[in-house]
């Protein structure tokens, strides 16, 4: 079992940045591909970005390429999620998400594919 939970949410001016984080409890999270997905009100859930286990192979929607990174440090049981020159189409709920992984390669695209979600944390970016 795993629990996320997220924090680095807030308001920001366009343009501003963000960086999210998603601690999660655990011995084995070293073990897990992580993701994070957006909601924005009246939207279907989104995949923003999803990292491999090991930390080396990386996936960014086109909609955020070159404006956020993901990350992640294994030692402290985190997942980041730097956000840049933020639009007010950024503005969501983000949530983090988890799943067991047996190739340290290996990251997730789809929501179906995560076992584990956090409660999620609000994005707000004015114009």
């Amino acid at each position: 079992q795993v629990q996320l939970v997220e924090s680095g949410g807030g308001l920001v001016q366009a343009g501003g940045s963000l960086r999210l984080s998603c601690a999660a409890s655990g011995r084995t999270f070293s073990t897990y591909a992580m993701g994070w997905f957006r909601q924005a009100p009246g939207k279907e859930r989104e995949f923003v970005a999803a990292i491999s286990w090991s930390g080396g192979s990386t996936y960014v929607a086109d909609s955020v390429k070159g404006r956020f990174t993901i990350s992640r440090d294994n030692a402290k049981n985190t997942v980041y999620l730097q956000m840049n020159s933020l639009k007010p189409e950024d503005t969501a709920v983000y949530y983090c998400a988890a799943r067991s992984s047996i190739s340290g390669g290996s990251y997730y695209l789809a929501a179906y594919e995560y076992h584990y979600w956090g409660q999620g944390t609000q994005v707000t970016v004015s114009s």
